[in-house]
C-alpha cells in the first residue's frame, strides 16, 4: 500500500503499519464528512486506536444520535467515492498559526503552541478539508474499503476535566469488508453476552442516576446469586484456616496517611468527610483495618500464619468513562484477604494460595487466563513507595517463590501495587480485552508503616511481611465474568431459581403444590408459575428470559402416578420420571455443584 510522509514523499507501507494508517486516514474522512454536515465544528484531536479511529470535536450545543452516526458514516461513503487525494506540507509556525486562525481552528491553534520551538508543523489535505498532522496517510480516499461508526460520548479537551467536554466520535475500520462482517459478528457476540443486558432481562441488578453512576443494586435474584459465590469462597477458605471479619466502610484520613494510600491513592477515593473536627473517608481497600486488627493484640511466631478474610464493601471514585454495570463500579465487595507471615512461610503461603486459585477456576471451568508478575516502574517516583532496597527484596521474592513453584508468567512494569509487587491472574472473557480476576500482592512496606511485630523463637521483634490475595476479585466482577461466560445460563448450584413448576391446568394445582413443597423441603429454590399466562408462554419464559435450568411440565397423567415430566433449559424435549428420583438428581447437582444439568 502507498502512502504519503508529511514532507510529501511517497513511499511503501509497511505490512504491520497499513491498519494504523488506514484508521488515521479514516479518521480525516470522517472530519472531513462532520465539516461539510457541520460547518461550525471546530476539531481537536483524531487518532488512529487499536481497532479503529476517534475524533474529539466540538459541535456547539449539538447532541450526536444514532441517526447523526448513519448520516456522517453515509457522507464518508461519498468522500470515498470522491477518491480526494491526500496531499502533505509543511508550514512554518506563524504561518500555520495564521492558517488555523483563518480557519477559526483554535483547538489546533492551541495544540501549535504545545509544541516545542523547532517541531515539525505539518498538514494533510483532502478536498476542502485540511488537518494539522504528522502522517502518514494513504494516497487516495478509495482505499478505504470497511468502516463503521459506532458510537458518540463526551471528553474533555486534553483529557482535563477542568476544560471544556468535546463530542468523541468512535469508529472502527478494517482492510477488508471480511474483517468488518467479523467484527460486526463479535460486536453481536458480545452484545448477546452483556452482562448489563442480561442482568436486566434476569432480574439481577439495576442502577439509577438518582442512586448515583457506578453504584448497582443486586435485586433478589442477583443477591441469590452473590450470596451463594460468598458462601462458596468462605467455605473454602476456613477450611484452610482463614478468619473471616468485619470491618467498616470508613476510615480516617489519619488511617490512610499511615498507610500511605492517601499520597499515592488520592486520586482514586471519594473525597474526605468532616466530622466533629475529624476527616474520614470511605475506603477504598481493606489492608489498612486488617493491619490494625492484627495489631489489636501481641503475636509469637507460633502463631503465624494468621489468615484475615473479609467479603469487603470498597469504594473507589471510578471515572464516569469506566464504569461498566457490576464489571467496574464505584461500589464492589472485594474476597479480600490479608495473611501475615514469617519470611520463611513466604513460599508455602504463596503457593497455597495459588492453589486455591487454581481450584477455584477448575470448579467454573475457566480456562482462558495468563499470570503476570506485576512489577513496579523504577522511574515513577510518585506512584511507588520510595525505597528501592524493599522493592528489591519482595520482586526477587515474589519471582522466586513463582518460579519455584514451575508458575509460568511474564513481567510487567509498571504494574504493581504501591507497596509491593503482584501476581495477577488475568482472565480472556469470551468477549472483549483480558482483565485481572485474581492476585496475590507481596507486601513488606505496610507491615513496617505500622510497625506491626511477632516474637520470634529467639524472644526478638520482628516485622511480619503480608500477602495481600483475592480469588474471585471482587465478587460483583466475578459475577459478570460467569454472566458473560455462561450468558446467564448458571449451573443449577448458582442459578436464582434453580426449579419451576409449570402447571398444564388447573386441575392439577394440588399436586403441583405438593412437589413445590417437597422440593422447597429438600433445599431447592423453586417457584411454582400459577399465573394465568399460556403453558407455552411460560416455557418460554423460563428458557429464554429465566434461565431457568429445570422446568417441571405438570399434566392429569403426571399429577395421577406421581411423576413430573422434566424439560431442561436448552431442550425442547421432556423426561418424564419420579418425584423422588428428580429431587435426587437437582439435589445431587445442587450439592455437587456440577456445572452440567
Amino acid at each position: 500500500m502507498k502512502i504519503v510522509y508529511n514532507d510529501g514523499t511517497v513511499g511503501e507501507c509497511p505490512q504491520e503499519e497499513e491498519l494504523h494508517v488506514l484508521r488515521h486516514s479514516c479518521a480525516h474522512v470522517m472530519a472531513q464528512a462532520i465539516q461539510r454536515l457541520y460547518p461550525e465544528a471546530d476539531f481537536a484531536y483524531g487518532p488512529a486506536t487499536e481497532k479503529g479511529f476517534y475524533y474529539d470535536v466540538d459541535l456547539g450545543d449539538k447532541k450526536i444520535n444514532d441517526e447523526d452516526l448513519l448520516a456522517i458514516e453515509e457522507e464518508m461513503r461519498k468522500i470515498v467515492k470522491e477518491n480526494l487525494k491526500f496531499n502533505a506540507f509543511i508550514l512554518p509556525r506563524d504561518e500555520a498559526v495564521k492558517l488555523m486562525q483563518d480557519r477559526h481552528e483554535k483547538y489546533k491553534e492551541e495544540h501549535i503552541g504545545d509544541l516545542p520551538e523547532d517541531a515539525i508543523i505539518s498538514f494533510y489535505q483532502q478536498g476542502d478539508y485540511i488537518d494539522m498532522c504528522v502522517g502518514p496517510h494513504i494516497l487516495y480516499t478509495k482505499a478505504l474499503k470497511a468502516f463503521k461508526l459506532t458510537q458518540s460520548s463526551g471528553a474533555y479537551w486534553k483529557n482535563d476535566a477542568k476544560n471544556k467536554m468535546l463530542t468523541r466520535i468512535n469508529g472502527v475500520a478494517f482492510a477488508s469488508k471480511e474483517e468488518l462482517a467479523e467484527y460486526e459478528r463479535q460486536q453481536e457476540e458480545a452484545r448477546a453476552r452483556d452482562h448489563r443486558r442480561i442482568g436486566k432481562e434476569m432480574a439481577l441488578f439495576m442502577t439509577d442516576e438518582l442512586i448515583g453512576k457506578g453504584l448497582p443494586m443486586f435485586l433478589p435474584n442477583g443477591y441469590t446469586v452473590w450470596q451463594e459465590l460468598e458462601n462458596y469462597i468462605k467455605a473454602k477458605e476456613r477450611k484452610l484456616g482463614y478468619q473471616h471479619v468485619m470491618t467498616p466502610c470508613v476510615g480516617t484520613v489519619q488511617l490512610y496517611e499511615t498507610s500511605g494510600h492517601w499520597a499515592h491513592y488520592k486520586a482514586n477515593m471519594f473525597p474526605a468527610m468532616e466530622v466533629e473536627g475529624e476527616s474520614f473517608v470511605l475506603r477504598p481497600m481493606n489492608c489498612p483495618h486488617h493491619m490494625m486488627i492484627y495489631a489489636n493484640k501481641p503475636h509469637s511466631y507460633r502463631d503465624l500464619p494468621i489468615r484475615i478474610g473479609e467479603i469487603a464493601h470498597d469504594f473507589r471514585f471510578e471515572s464516569s468513562g469506566t464504569l461498566k454495570g457490576i464489571e467496574r463500579g464505584r461500589h464492589f465487595c472485594q474476597n479480600d484477604a490479608h495473611l501475615f507471615v514469617t519470611p520463611d512461610q513466604i513460599k508455602e503461603e504463596v503457593s497455597k494460595v495459588c492453589d486455591l486459585i487454581f481450584d477455584v477456576y477448575k470448579d467454573f471451568n475457566i480456562t482462558d487466563y495468563r499470570c503476570v508478575l506485576s512489577l513496579r516502574d523504577p522511574a515513577d517516583t510518585e506512584k511507588y513507595h520510595p525505597d528501592d532496597e524493599m522493592w528489591n527484596k519482595a520482586e526477587d521474592a515474589l519471582r522466586q517463590v513463582l518460579n519455584d513453584l514451575g508458575i509460568e508468567y511474564t513481567e510487567e512494569i509498571g504494574e504493581a501495587a504501591f507497596y509491593g509487587p503482584k501476581l495477577d491472574v488475568n482472565v480472556k472473557p469470551a468477549v472483549g480485552a483480558e482483565y485481572t480476576l485474581s492476585t496475590c500482592q507481596l507486601d513488606f512496606c505496610l507491615p513496617a508503616k505500622f510497625d506491626l511485630k511477632y516474637v520470634d523463637s529467639d524472644a526478638s521483634e520482628q516485622t511480619p511481611v503480608v500477602l495481600h490475595r483475592a480469588i474471585l476479585g471482587s465478587l460483583d466482577r466475578f459475577m459478570a465474568f460467569i454472566i458473560e461466560e455462561t450468558k446467564g445460563k448458571f449451573p443449577v448450584w448458582l442459578a436464582p431459581t434453580q426449579v419451576k413448576i409449570i402447571p398444564i391446568s388447573d386441575k392439577v394445582m394440588d399436586y403441583c403444590t405438593a412437589v413445590y413443597e417437597k422440593l422447597e423441603a429438600a433445599g431447592v429454590r423453586v417457584v411454582l408459575d400459577d399465573r394465568s399466562e399460556t403453558m407455552k408462554y411460560k416455557i418460554r419464559e423460563a428458557q429464554q428470559v429465566d434461565r431457568c435450568p429445570y422446568m417441571l411440565i405438570i399434566g392429569a397423567k403426571e399429577a395421577e402416578e406421581g411423576l413430573v415430566s422434566l424439560r431442561k433449559r436448552d431442550t425442547i424435549a421432556n423426561e418424564v420420571m419420579t418425584l423422588d428420583a428428580f429431587t435426587e438428581k437437582v439435589c445431587s447437582a445442587i450439592a455437587n455443584r456440577t456445572l452440567e444439568l
